[in-house]
């Protein structure tokens, strides 16, 4: 677009632009997108490329490319309100830019730190956003952006400080169960013992069959997905992002029992791949779980005013 048409913008909608200068504006978001991207290429590749810990750990992490993808259905929800909100220019925009790639090369190259690179690339796209659009416009992207954080790789020193306490009481209730379930074990830290009929013991580290609950990360994007999709209030969706960490709690307790009780048949199967496909298979009753509770929690309370694009979000 020629600087009178970039200037005459000020104040337009998304949607009158893109009546207007359409194959330009596309051009423009195509190039400023690819700009980005190549920008924080590094932080990219590492998380999702044929070798970045989306690969390697997929139980851990794999649910970061899914991410993306739901962000962009939080927008697209309220595309209306986002296309109707005039843009304005507001330089201060670019100074979270600038601010968020002077954190990601400290990270990048002083102090290499993959957890902290892709929040700042997140300030940085906050950035962008706020000075291409104005604060009107990132308050209704604000969302969008802040829960492609579910997406960032958490160093293990900061997860392992967060998940301790879980690990702790996961091995607690996973003795527990198997007690009542009639199998004779100890538990002592993270280390479950089980006894076999036969008098073997079965070692079964804890931390290492729950993946030292690094699930409830996924569990907590699961949870904020299915509670902005499905319910319409705060108090809704607040209740069920606080379920996130006990069912993850819960499913891993159940993957620890499963794991022990399969132990007694043939100690391999506690090896291996099988926690992984485990793990995996117990996502499945714990979406349906969820599903559940946005269910009991939409027909609590009956809301018939027609929700309006963006006043919830």
């Amino acid at each position: 677009m020629s600087d009178a048409a970039v200037a005459k913008r000020e104040g337009w909608t998304l949607a009158a632009l893109l009546r207007e200068h359409k194959s330009a504006v596309i051009v423009s978001l195509i190039a400023l997108t690819v700009a980005f991207f190549l920008l924080f290429f590094r932080w990219h590749f590492r998380q999702m490329g044929p070798s970045g810990f989306s690969v390697r750990y997929p139980e851990d992490w794999g649910h970061a490319y899914l991410v993306p993808i739901i962000s962009a259905a939080f927008a697209w929800k309220y595309r209306a309100a986002i296309l109707g909100t005039p843009l304005t220019r507001f330089w201060p925009g670019l100074a979270m830019l600038c601010g968020g790639i002077v954190i990601y090369s400290f990270f990048l190259f002083g102090f290499p730190n993959h957890m902290f690179q892709g929040l700042a690339t997140l300030v940085a796209l906050a950035g962008v956003v706020l000075f291409v659009g104005g604060p009107k416009f990132l308050g209704l992207l604000a969302f969008p952006i802040a829960y492609l954080a579910l997406g960032v790789t958490i160093s293990d020193q900061v997860m392992n400080g967060l998940t301790f306490q879980l690990k702790i009481m996961a091995s607690q209730a996973s003795a527990v169960t198997l007690s009542i379930l009639g199998v004779d074990n100890t538990v002592a830290g993270n280390m479950l013992t089980i006894f076999t009929r036969s008098g073997e013991e079965i070692p079964l580290n804890v931390a290492e069959a729950c993946s030292g609950m690094r699930m409830v990360i996924a569990f907590i994007a699961l949870a904020v997905a299915v509670a902005f999709f499905g319910l319409r209030h705060w108090w809704q969706r607040i209740a069920v992002i606080c379920l996130a960490v006990p069912v993850a709690l819960g499913m891993n307790v159940a993957r620890v029992v499963v794991l022990a009780i399969a132990s007694m048949y043939d100690p391999e199967l506690a090896r291996g791949e099988a926690h992984t496909l485990i793990g995996t298979l117990l996502l499945v009753p714990s979406f349906f779980l969820f599903m559940g509770v946005v269910w009991i929690l939409g027909r609590i309370v009956k809301d018939d005013k027609p929700e309006h694009a963006g006043a919830s979000a």
